[in-house]
C-alpha cells in the first residue's frame, strides 16, 4: 500500500491477511521520483496474479505484477505526454486494460496498456469541447497512447472517482469545481463550487445518488447527482481534507417502491475503446426526481481524514436528504440552518432536477454553529440566532463504531488554531503556485456564492461529526472501509487497521467490545506495535 508520502521513494504491498505484516509481498525503491498513488484492477486479480498502476511524481505510470515480481510496462517514460506530477490513477470500470490517469496540469489521459506511447510527442485534434472543459484524440497513423486528452478547469485536477456503475466520471480540481461528466458520451452533467480553496478528494455513495467532496475550506460537502445540488455541508476537521470515503458496510437504504432504471447504452454515442460496461445491481442510476418513491428509511454513513491528523465519521439521513419533510426524530447529530431566503439566482426551484420546487426546512431551525477560524464570519446569517439549539439523538448506527471519543466534537468548538499548514512545509514553496492557478479561474468565486453553484453556509444543513478523533502525529492520506475494519495511513509512513466493534483483534479480547483496536505497521519497517482506546 501506497500511502503517498513525498519523503519516501518506497513501495510497499501489504496484504491485510498476512500473518507477518512486517513481511510485504513486494517492496521497491525508487530514486528520483516518489510513488504518488495506486489503483489495482479487481476485475482481473486473481490469487497468483494483480494488475497493478502506480504513478510517480515525475509523471510516469507504471504497470506492475507484485505477486510475479514483474514490471510489464512505464507509461510516458520519456515524459513527452505530460511532465506533471500524477495525482490519481484508475482502472477504468469492466476493462481490463483502459486507464485514465490525471496530472496536476490539469490534464486527463487515457490509456491502454496494449498500446505503447510513441517515440515523439502525441499531436491532438478536438473532439469536443464544454465550459471548462475539453477532450481531444490522439492524431496517429497507428493507434497509440493516449487514447483521449481532458483538459478540465483551471489548476491540478486533484481526484476523480467514477460512479458505481462506471458511467460518470467525478472530478475535483484545485479552482474549487467538482465536474461530473457521462464518460462515453463526454457530456457535463453537473458541476459545483467549494465554499473556498481548491477540492482535493472526491467519493461517490454506493448507489451512485451522492457525491462527497473535500478540500482545503476544511468542510465536506454532499452534493445530489440526481438534484445537481449542495445538499448538506460538514464542519469538523480543522484543517484541509485530505480523504473522504463512504462505508459500504453501514450505510443502510430501505425503499418503499422497487427502484427505476432509466437510460440505455444506446442512448448515448458511447466511446467505448472496446470496454464492457460494469454488471452490479446498482448499474443504472435513477433519473427521477429524488422524491418519487422516497425511501422510507436512508442513513449513509461516510468518513474522512484530513491533514490535522482527525479521523471523522458522518451520518447522512432522511431528515437531510429531504428537507421538505416535517423534521422527525433525529437520528444524527445534525443542525440544520435557518435559510431566510433561498440561494440568489435559484428562484426556490432545483437547479437541474426539470424545475421542481424545493421546500425550506420548517421555522424550528437553531442558529449557525462556531466556525474556526478559516470560515469567513461575514457569510453567516445573525437570522434564527435566538431560536433554540435542537439536540438531536445520535443515529442508531453509531452502536456499530461505539465510542471513539464522542465527547471530543464538544472541545472542538473552543480550539481556534487553525493548522492550516499542517505538516506541509516540504510543498510550501509550491503554495504560490497553487494560488496563482486558482487566481486564473473564470469565474469569480465572489460571484458563485449564494447560487446553486455554492450556496451560502446558512442555506444549506451543516452536519456534525459522529466521531471526531485525533488517530497521528502527521497528516493523514488514506481512509478505506473494509468489512471488518478501517484502514488509514498517513504522512509518517504508518498504515493503521481499526478493528470494528466486535470484531476487535483476538489479543485485545479482554477489552470491551465497544471500544477500537489498531494495528499499525510502518513502511518499510520491521517494527509493529498494537494501541487502543
Amino acid at each position: 500500500m501506497c500511502t503517498h508520502c513525498d519523503k519516501l521513494s518506497e513501495f510497499c504491498l501489504l496484504s491485510l491477511q498476512a500473518a507477518d505484516l512486517s513481511k510485504p509481498i513486494d517492496k521497491r525503491i525508487y530514486k528520483g521520483t516518489q510513488p504518488t498513488c495506486h489503483d489495482f484492477n479487481h476485475l482481473t486479480a486473481t490469487a497468483e496474479s494483480v494488475s497493478l498502476l502506480v504513478g510517480f511524481s515525475a509523471g510516469q505510470v507504471q504497470l506492475i505484477d507484485p505477486i510475479k515480481k514483474e514490471t510489464s510496462k512505464l507509461f510516458n517514460e520519456e515524459r513527452l505526454i505530460d511532465k506533471s506530477r500524477v495525482t490519481c490513477v484508475k482502472w477504468v470500470p469492466g476493462s481490463e486494460s483502459l486507464f485514465l490517469v490525471a496530472h496536476s496540469s490539469g490534464n486527463m489521459y487515457l490509456y491502454n496498456v496494449e498500446h505503447t506511447c510513441g517515440t515523439t510527442a502525441p499531436h491532438y485534434q478536438l473532439l469536443k469541447q464544454g465550459e471548462s472543459f475539453a477532450v481531444h484524440t490522439c492524431k496517429s497513423k497507428s493507434t497509440r497512447n493516449p487514447l483521449l486528452k481532458w483538459t478540465v478547469g483551471e489548476g491540478a485536477l486533484n481526484e476523480f472517482a467514477f460512479s458505481p456503475d462506471g458511467k460518470f466520471l467525478a472530478c475535483v480540481s484545485q479552482d474549487g469545481f467538482l465536474r461530473v461528466f457521462n464518460f462515453d458520451s463526454v457530456e457535463l452533467h453537473g458541476t459545483m463550487k467549494s465554499y473556498f480553496g481548491g477540492l482535493l478528494c472526491v467519493c461517490w455513495s454506493p448507489d451512485g445518488k451522492y457525491i462527497v467532496t473535500g478540500g482545503e475550506d476544511d468542510l465536506v460537502t454532499v452534493w445530489s447527482f440526481v438534484d445537481c445540488r449542495v445538499i448538506a455541508r460538514g464542519h469538523g476537521h480543522k484543517s484541509w481534507v485530505s480523504v473522504v470515503a463512504f462505508d459500504p458496510y453501514t450505510t443502510s437504504v430501505e425503499e418503499s417502491d422497487p427502484m427505476e432504471f432509466s437510460g440505455s447504452d444506446e442512448d448515448f454515442q458511447d466511446l467505448h475503446f472496446g470496454r464492457d460496461r460494469a454488471n452490479s445491481t446498482q448499474s443504472r442510476l435513477s433519473k427521477r426526481n429524488s422524491t418519487d418513491s422516497r425511501p422510507v428509511s436512508v442513513t449513509y454513513r461516510f468518513g474522512s481524514v484530513g491533514q490535522d491528523t482527525q479521523l471523522c465519521l458522518w451520518d447522512l439521513t432522511e431528515d437531510i436528504l429531504f428537507p421538505h419533510q416535517p423534521l422527525s426524530r433525529a437520528r444524527t447529530h445534525t443542525n440544520v440552518m435557518n435559510a431566510t431566503s433561498p440561494p440568489a439566482g435559484s428562484g426556490g426551484t432545483n437547479p437541474g432536477s426539470n424545475g421542481n420546487s424545493i421546500t425550506t426546512p420548517g421555522n424550528s431551525v437553531p442558529p449557525p454553529l462556531p466556525r474556526s477560524n478559516s470560515l469567513p464570519h461575514s457569510a453567516v446569517s445573525n437570522a434564527g440566532s435566538k431560536s433554540s439549539v435542537m439536540d438531536g439523538a445520535i443515529a442508531s448506527g453509531v452502536s456499530k463504531f461505539a465510542t471513539l471519543s464522542l465527547h471530543d466534537r464538544k472541545e472542538r468548538h473552543h480550539e481556534k488554531d487553525h493548522k492550516r499548514n499542517h505538516s506541509m512545509g516540504h510543498i510550501s514553496s509550491k503554495s504560490s503556485d497553487k494560488l496563482n492557478l486558482v487566481t486564473k479561474t473564470k469565474t469569480d468565486p465572489a460571484k458563485t456564492l449564494g447560487t446553486p453553484l455554492c450556496p451560502r453556509m446558512e442555506d444549506v444543513p451543516l452536519l456534525e461529526p459522529l466521531i471526531c478523533k485525533k488517530i497521528a502525529h502527521e497528516r493523514l492520506t488514506v481512509l478505506i472501509f473494509l468489512e471488518d475494519c478501517i484502514v488509514t495511513a498517513c504522512q509518517e509512513g504508518f498504515i493503521c487497521t481499526w478493528a470494528r466493534p466486535g470484531k476487535v483483534i483476538q489479543q485485545n479480547t479482554d477489552m470491551a467490545v465497544s471500544r477500537f483496536s489498531l494495528h499499525t505497521c510502518p513502511v518499510g519497517a520491521g517494527a509493529e506495535c498494537r494501541h487502543s482506546f
